[in-house]
């Protein structure tokens, strides 16, 4: 991807910031955006900033442009398009994976129950944020044709799982955002998709259950469910974007939401530890089937 534009929507932790450093790794000129910065923080209350991000990319090989943009803000992604419009001819690669609904999402009260300001805030910082990226920025995608889109979301079927009405509200539009790219895009010579990880083992996550990157099976059952035993790192489904940013069939999977797990049986992506987790497989022949997962070996499934 030398001499090409990818922006990254939500790239400040998380998946987000592990797509972009990917791409940069490509050698593009990634313009990293977020909210939180080393002088504004955001209602994630959390320690990685944009800047943070930009300089991983560089490190990668890339070029890392941290920009701040509010994506429930009009005016904010407004001026987002305007600086990559000034400097960029268009934008070859779009990750949409703003997020930002961790502080309102409630799983474990009946809806019903549950704080209804906090269920319309958390449905418009995931997916109303999405629609105002898309409609600001594909203008720049369209401009030539190649262009690529994907949608973050979570889960790569409409299964309910759990996780509260609003959760599932937010995940399943962003699945129906890419089936909607997939044939709209293809109109102008471009590619549309959802992708989705695994069990994520974010930074906060990690936090939550008192581990590391490097000790993060110490929780397997302890502080953290034995499905966790499957998780996989941010890294995990980046290299898959990086695959299908890289591939020059990628309209062949318009429309679709491919997972992490997807991803590696088709480009035989690996895990940083060198693994190749299948939480997709895990559920279909473990929960689905019925078996309990405390008795389960995970060894078959990484």
């Amino acid at each position: 991807m030398r001499g090409k534009v990818a922006v990254v929507t939500g790239a400040t932790r998380g998946c987000g910031r592990a797509i972009a450093v990917e791409l940069g790794r490509l050698g593009a000129t990634v313009y990293v955006t977020g909210r939180t910065t080393r002088t504004t923080s955001s209602p994630m209350n959390r320690a990685e900033t944009i800047e943070g991000t930009a300089e991983l990319v560089d490190a990668a090989g890339g070029r890392g442009v941290a920009v701040r943009c509010d994506f429930t803000s009009v005016s904010d992604v407004d001026t987002l398009r305007d600086r990559i419009a000034a400097v960029e001819s268009g934008i070859d690669v779009l990750v949409d994976d703003v997020w930002g609904g961790d502080p309102f999402a409630d799983f474990d009260s009946p809806y019903w129950e549950s704080s209804l300001d906090n269920a319309l805030t958390l449905v418009r910082n995931a997916v109303e944020t999405h629609l105002i990226a898309l409609h600001r920025l594909l203008p720049l995608v369209v401009r030539r044709p190649g262009g690529l889109v994907l949608e973050v979301t979570d889960g790569d079927n409409e299964d309910y799982v759990g996780a509260g009405i609003p959760y599932y509200l937010a995940k399943s539009g962003i699945r129906a955002l890419g089936r909607a790219l997939g044939a709209e895009l293809a109109k102008h010579g471009c590619t549309g998709l959802s992708i989705t990880p695994g069990f994520l083992r974010s930074e906060a996550m990690l936090d939550l259950f008192g581990v590391t990157e490097q000790t993060w099976r110490d929780a397997v059952g302890r502080t953290a469910p034995v499905d966790f035993a499957i998780s996989e790192s941010p890294a995990y489904v980046a290299r898959g974007v990086a695959a299908l940013a890289a591939d020059p069939d990628v309209a062949r999977f318009a429309g679709r939401t491919l997972a992490s797990w997807t991803l590696m049986r088709e480009y035989g992506i690996t895990d940083v530890d060198g693994s190749r987790p299948d939480f997709g497989r895990w559920m279909s022949e473990v929960h689905q089937a019925g078996l309990d997962p405390a008795t389960a070996d995970p060894a078959p499934f990484r």
